[in-house]
């Protein structure tokens, strides 16, 4: 590839303050070592990204940008999610880094797994998706909740890398068309293929949490991914639509068997089915609302336009 190209590991934090020790040290001697085997450049970084944390992460990202070149960062004013920070991270690296690698500050990512994405970067690929060789670390709940996930997506229109979260490669120019993607409700990981560079997959094994807490609950797990299936297609929309119809053709025909029924003498009795008509219908007509109120606001959103994030210190400037 010519001359030694820099790399910047992006790393978006949010109350990190017990792994990032760890997490430092070992991305410390990844890099030291690709620097001295000359598969990176001397200038190469590994850049935190603090998403508005509440703890000491940011005081550590700065003694560490102190004690060694080797880190650097930058400060959000205020915590804007995971996507926007990593976002951040990316457009804010890529005026410096020729090959941008995303990963998470749990260390649940492999470290290691780098190696193999620089080797597919040199044969030409712009995208290199880190993916998890299995599931056997999550619970069955997760395990299962997560295939349905990606299945479901992928059924309404998204173009998911199965298994695949936010560990990626990406070169510059890569990064320079992700900038291009200007929408407010940011769901990367269903971006990124959108974009169409040469790009290929490196399987990993997904290590424990080194240290501290998920800052994924239940609840942020389910709206993460309402965000995902209604940034990336409004085949939702066209689904309810098309329930709707299924719901009123067979409306019909139970007006045609109520009328011969009557006609026939026989009334039709019971309230129990025209409860659950009134419930089952009642419910969809409340989903739908509900669905065309989540667009609604994502439409509000993007219209006004406001800034994905805002950075307040940024460790490269000064």
């Amino acid at each position: 590839m010519g001359q030694e190209q820099i790399l910047y590991v992006v790393i978006p934090c949010y109350n990190e303050e017990e792994v990032l020790k760890k997490t430092s040290k070992r991305l410390e001697e990844k890099l030291t070592s690709l620097i001295q085997n000359h598969r990176i450049g001397k200038e190469s970084r590994v850049f935190f990204v603090d998403d508005g944390s509440k703890d000491d992460t940011w005081q550590m990202i700065k003694k560490l940008h102190q004690d060694s070149p080797l880190f650097s960062g930058i400060c959000l004013t205020r915590n804007r999610g995971h996507q926007n920070a990593l976002l951040a991270g990316l457009l804010t690296a890529k005026d410096k880094a020729d090959i941008m690698i995303s990963m998470d500050a749990d260390l649940q990512d492999d470290v290691d797994a780098i190696d193999a994405m620089l080797d597919a970067y040199e044969t030409g690929c712009d995208i290199v998706y880190g993916v998890r060789n299995n599931r056997d670390s999550d619970s069955f709940f997760k395990r299962n909740t997560a295939q349905l996930f990606y299945r479901l997506t992928n059924l309404l229109g998204g173009e998911l890398v199965y298994n695949h979260a936010d560990f990626r490669l990406m070169s510059r120019r890569a990064v320079k068309a992700l900038e291009e993607y200007r929408e407010v409700n940011l769901f990367l990981r269903g971006i990124v293929p959108m974009i169409g560079y040469k790009t290929t997959v490196v399987e990993y094994s997904r290590s424990p949490r080194a240290a501290g807490k998920s800052k994924y609950p239940l609840k942020k797990m389910v709206s993460f991914a309402m965000e995902g299936i209604t940034s990336l297609s409004i085949k939702p929309m066209q689904v309810l639509t098309w329930l709707g119809v299924a719901v009123f053709t067979l409306s019909l025909f139970m007006l045609v068997y109520i009328f011969a029924r009557h006609l026939t003498g026989h009334t039709v009795v019971g309230w129990s089915s025209v409860a659950v008509s009134v419930w089952a219908i009642g419910g969809l007509q409340l989903l739908g609302l509900g669905l065309i109120g989540e667009y609604i606001g994502k439409i509000y959103l993007e219209v006004k336009a406001r800034p994905r994030y805002l950075i307040e210190e940024n460790l490269e400037e000064e």
